[in-house]
């Protein structure tokens, strides 16, 4: 039985401190099952409790709906917000009295539900964000990458100067591997280096490295900020996220200016982080002379060691895989085990899709060459796309073929 559920079947009645004392046990549980993320959430005839473990929502636990305004009081009191507006969105930090040293990212939004009749009641959906340093590991060699990908990101870690850029959707890794880059650099230079980060938020506190955290309420935001930081002689310079021109600017500026520039932005493949660029306004021939990299980044579920049992895809599935990998395939499926909470699977790791800018990959973004054949190109030169990834790794049994397809789009090369 769950610590949440205890609280719960314990609970008296208009007891402040039994409210707590659940808040604590939600925390406690998630936090244990390794989740990243906690949803609760006001469904029709109960308050919903989901965690979500290796990037899948998983329900928990139904709390009664008479404790839903309470248990957000106490979370908003937790995070110095206004326990009583409930009618606009609130965000807010805070630490986990029950989960060491785990900080919280909390998010309050204004939900309706269904009630009697036509009816509706309000009400306020709650997701937590859990950073947990024991559940992370910022060690590059950790991250699942394969040895040409590994070798290819530390080489370009190894630059004086460029701009580095990871893509993938929100989930992906994309912040563990730029931790994990940050840390390698210092692994490596020591304190000979000069690196600091301009991040909203700041997720982890790293040795060695200064960390800024942007505060728009302050007018603290990534160009101010970025501004002020070229005057404090950084060697490494990390952004948090490259959300606007303007900042998609500096980034460019300070690549081409004698520093290393490592970032992350959003984009629906790895070769469309130069079109996505290009929309903001950066010139092409800066592009092709700043960007030394882009790193593609998914994060798709291990099986299970424990139970992990041979097994035949549908036949439909298998019409997707490309012939060559189907002869030598060991297809096998996580069973369900205690271990692994019956689901089958059991920690992640990172497919990587390392795009090294050359010369051919400069004159494609010089000529505006479409995302397409950026990527042909990316691939004639010994770039392994995501879906080659995937499908290795699946066919060597290490995760089902399921997994990749929900994860990964279908390689339009092959």
């Amino acid at each position: 039985m769950s610590k949440t559920r205890q609280a719960l079947e314990h609970h008296q009645t208009g007891d402040d401190a039994d409210i707590a004392h659940i808040v604590d046990c939600i925390i406690v549980d998630a936090i244990s099952l390794g989740s990243s993320d906690i949803h609760i959430e006001p469904w029709d005839e109960s308050l919903v409790l989901r965690f979500r473990l290796n990037g899948v929502l998983k329900e928990f636990e139904h709390i009664p709906l008479e404790l839903a305004e309470k248990i957000s009081a106490r979370l908003k009191v937790m995070a110095n917000l206004v326990n009583y507006e409930t009618e606009k969105p609130q965000e807010g930090h805070a630490r986990a009295n029950a989960g060491g040293c785990v900080e919280l990212r909390l998010s309050f939004f204004p939900v309706v539900r269904g009630g009697e009749g036509n009816s509706f009641s309000k009400g306020e959906k709650i997701v937590i964000r859990i950073f947990d340093p024991k559940s992370r590991s910022f060690d590059l060699d950790q991250l699942g990458f394969d040895a040409t990908t590994s070798d290819a990101i530390k080489e370009l870690l190894g630059r004086p100067t460029g701009l580095l850029l990871l893509t993938g959707p929100t989930g992906s890794g994309k912040t563990t591997a730029i931790y994990a880059a940050l840390c390698h650099l210092i692994q490596k230079f020591g304190s000979s280096i000069s690196i600091s980060t301009v991040e909203d938020p700041v997720e982890f506190n790293l040795p060695k490295i200064s960390q800024a955290q942007i505060n728009h309420a302050r007018d603290f935001t990534y160009p101010i900020a970025l501004r002020s930081l070229m005057r404090q002689d950084p060697q490494v310079i990390m952004i948090g996220e490259i959300r606007d021109p303007e900042t998609a600017a500096i980034a460019v500026q300070a690549g081409l200016t004698g520093h290393l520039v490592i970032s992350t932005i959003h984009s629906g493949s790895t070769a469309g982080v130069f079109a996505r660029m290009i929309n903001m306004n950066i010139e092409p021939f800066l592009l092709a002379s700043a960007i030394i990299g882009v790193l593609g980044l998914r994060l798709v579920r291990n099986n299970c060691p424990l139970c992990a049992m041979p097994y035949q895809p549908d036949a439909a599935l298998l019409k997707r895989v490309p012939e060559s990998y189907l002869a030598d395939a060991s297809w096998r499926r996580g069973g369900g085990c205690d271990t692994c909470n019956q689901t089958g699977f059991e920690g992640r790791t990172a497919l990587a899709e390392m795009l090294t800018v050359d010369e051919p990959i400069r004159d494609a973004v010089m000529e505006k060459m479409r995302t397409r054949k950026l990527q042909a190109i990316a691939q004639e030169q010994g770039m392994t796309s995501l879906w080659e990834s995937g499908m290795a790794r699946a066919t060597s049994g290490e995760i089902p073929i399921e997994e990749i397809l929900r994860s990964v789009t279908e390689d339009p090369l092959t």
